[in-house]
């Protein structure tokens, strides 16, 4: 009876050698959970082998189900950060890992607009207006004629300049107009360039087309009264009249006094050459042109304009151009 009373006991020693065995394998239960008793042992074996600071989602068993998605957060037009980690609970390299993201953008569209003020920069050194190409450099009012004026009762006053340089006159620099004014020229061969200047400054800022020149426009009265030129400015036929203001010598004191002369004179001329057009060339408005010889010349007239009639400025447009550099042709 001895014998067999020790064989039923060594069952039991193996059996708690083999529980000894199996509690000291730690890092292995994970892979295969014991079957026997899910008592303290194995509740142990689990929490030490859940590193929450591993920073290889493949060594934590833990982990593995909500380890690194692997795909990097790309917007598709700029850098991001590496990886996003949703399911690692190293704090530090998930908060590394937001901030890495929310500050790329990866758009630059705004930033585009908002430096690129090309559009909308304009220089302000520069005060020349008008057609670059061409006689003279024109500056001062401008592109200002428009339907508004054209077809408005009342009158106007635009003032300007241009600058001839040291090149003077230059027939081949003119515009198509100027060049058929000269071709074909005028009843009064000593105001010819006085005119071709009126008409180059009127296409060059305000796109005006010479419709016809001074002895091909029909009137009424052939022997009356009659205009320079006609053109068309905004689908619109204008009489041009042209004067020159400038005294003998041309740098002596230019008065008020002799401005209004040419004024009051030129305007009531403009009265009777509209009364006389023949319905053919009828135009809605004339433009009165004044090349000034200088600065002086520009102030009288705008002071003796002021005190005028309003009967004889009519709904005239007044038009003062200074001419600068080399602008004798025009005066001699």
């Amino acid at each position: 009876m001895p014998a067999p009373a020790l064989a039923r006991l060594l069952p039991l020693s193996f059996v708690a050698l083999v529980l000894a065995c199996g509690g000291g394998s730690g890092a292995t239960t994970t892979e295969s959970t014991t079957t026997a008793d899910p008592s303290s042992n194995t509740t142990q074996d689990t929490t030490s082998t859940s590193p929450s600071t591993s920073t290889d989602p493949t060594t934590s068993t833990s982990t593995d189900t909500t380890t690194s998605t692997g795909e990097p957060t790309d917007t598709g037009v700029g850098p991001t950060s590496t990886t996003t980690t949703t399911g690692d609970l190293t704090t530090d390299d998930l908060s590394t890992t937001t901030t890495s993201t929310s500050t790329s953008t990866g758009d630059t569209s705004s930033g585009s607009t908002t430096d690129d003020t090309s559009t909308t920069t304009t220089s302000t050194g520069d005060t020349t207006t008008g057609d670059a190409d061409g006689l003279g450099v024109l500056s001062g009012d401008c592109g200002l004629i428009d339907l508004m004026e054209l077809e408005s009762p009342d009158p106007f006053v635009f003032t300007g300049a241009i600058d001839f340089g040291v090149l003077g006159y230059d027939y081949d620099l003119l515009t198509p107009g100027g060049q058929q004014l000269y071709d074909e020229g005028n009843l009064n061969p000593g105001s010819l360039y006085s005119e071709i200047v009126a008409y180059e400054v009127l296409a060059r800022c305000e796109a005006a087309a010479l419709l016809k020149t001074e002895g091909t426009i029909v009137y009424t009265n052939p022997m009356g009264k009659k205009t320079d030129f006609l053109a068309e400015i905004d689908g619109l036929k204008i009489g041009v009249s042209v004067v020159r203001a400038v005294g003998f010598p041309k740098d002596a004191p230019w008065t008020v006094a002799q401005a209004e002369t040419i004024l009051e004179g030129k305007l009531s001329d403009i009265l009777v050459s509209s009364a006389n057009v023949a319905p053919e060339d009828k135009w809605v408005k004339q433009i009165l042109s004044v090349v000034a010889y200088g600065p002086m010349h520009k102030e009288s007239l705008l002071t003796a304009y002021a005190g005028l009639d309003p009967a004889v400025k009519a709904d005239t447009l007044l038009v003062i151009t200074v001419t600068d550099g080399d602008d004798a042709f025009i005066y001699n």
